[in-house]
C-alpha cells in the first residue's frame, strides 16, 4: 500500500499543477451550501448514528476545475464523540471522454474520547465515464492510518454508475469493499453496496431514498441491510 500512497500524492499534485494554471484563465469562484435530514448516516455500509436521525450541512468553493470545501454532520459511537467535521479539497481534470478527481479528505471528530485517535485522512483518486445516457465510475480512498487508536492503513476502493429515469429521477449504484490493517492485529475487511433512487423535487431539493447492505454485517446491527430516506437543500 505504501506504493499506492506516493502514486498516489504524485498523481494529485501533478494534476494540481497543472490545475492552478487552468484556473486562471477560468477564475471564476462560486460558492454553494446545502443542509439536510436523513433517517440514518450510513456510511461504506455502516450507521454512524447508532441508526438514528441525521442532520447535516456543508458548504463548496468551486474555481474552474478546483473545488474545496467542508461538511458536518452528528454521530454517534456509544461514546462521548458529537459531530464529525470533514474538510477536502480537490482538482477534477478531464482526459477525452473522462472526468478524474483527485484529492484528499479530512475526518474530524468532536468531543472523541481521550486516546481513541478517531481523526484521519484520505486520498482520494476516481473517474467516470459517460456511456449512452448512463454514467460509470470509479473510486479508490487511500488512508495511511486510518480511524480507531489500533488501526493502520486503510483502502476502500467502489465502481459506481447512474442512470436518469426522467428529467427528475436517476437510479444509482455501487459496491466497494472496505480493507484495513490493524497494527499487529492483522487485516479487517468487508464488502459492502448500496442502490438508490434521487428525485429532484425542485432545483434545489433533493430526496433520495436507498438501500444499503453489507457482506457478513461486519458490526452486527449498525452495519445490518437498511433503506436511508434523506432530504437536502443546495443553496
Amino acid at each position: 500500500m505504501k506504493a499506492l500512497k506516493f502514486a498516489l500524492l504524485g498523481a494529485a499534485a501533478s494534476l494540481a499543477m497543472g490545475g492552478s494554471a487552468l484556473a486562471q484563465e477560468d477564475a471564476a469562484v462560486d460558492v454553494s451550501f446545502n443542509i439536510g435530514v436523513a433517517s440514518d448516516y450510513v456510511f461504506r455500509g455502516v450507521s454512524q448514528t447508532d441508526e438514528g436521525v441525521q442532520v447535516f450541512g456543508g458548504a463548496d468553493v468551486t474555481s474552474g476545475m478546483l473545488y474545496a470545501g467542508v461538511w458536518a454532520s452528528n454521530v454517534d459511537f456509544l461514546d462521548s464523540t458529537d459531530a464529525e467535521v470533514d474538510f477536502y479539497a480537490g482538482v477534477r481534470p478531464t482526459a477525452g471522454p473522462f472526468t478524474l478527481d483527485f484529492g484528499a479528505i479530512y475526518y474530524a471528530y468532536i468531543d472523541e474520547p481521550s486516546g481513541a485517535d478517531y481523526n484521519y485522512w484520505e486520498l482520494k483518486a476516481a473517474a467516470s465515464v459517460p456511456v449512452g445516457q448512463a454514467t460509470l465510475g470509479a473510486a479508490l480512498f487511500y488512508s495511511p492510518d486510518f480511524t480507531g487508536a489500533a488501526a493502520d492503513e486503510g483502502l476502500y476502493y467502489e465502481v459506481n454508475g447512474a442512470m436518469p429515469l426522467s428529467d427528475k429521477a436517476t437510479l444509482s449504484a455501487a459496491i466497494g469493499r472496505q480493507e484495513v490493517e490493524f497494527d499487529g492485529l492483522g487485516d479487517f475487511d468487508y464488502t459492502t453496496w448500496n442502490v438508490g433512487l434521487g428525485y429532484a423535487i425542485t432545483d434545489k431539493v433533493g430526496l433520495d431514498i436507498r438501500y444499503w447492505d453489507t457482506q457478513e454485517e461486519p458490526f452486527g446491527d449498525i452495519s445490518e441491510e437498511r433503506i436511508v430516506a434523506s432530504l437536502k437543500l443546495t443553496l
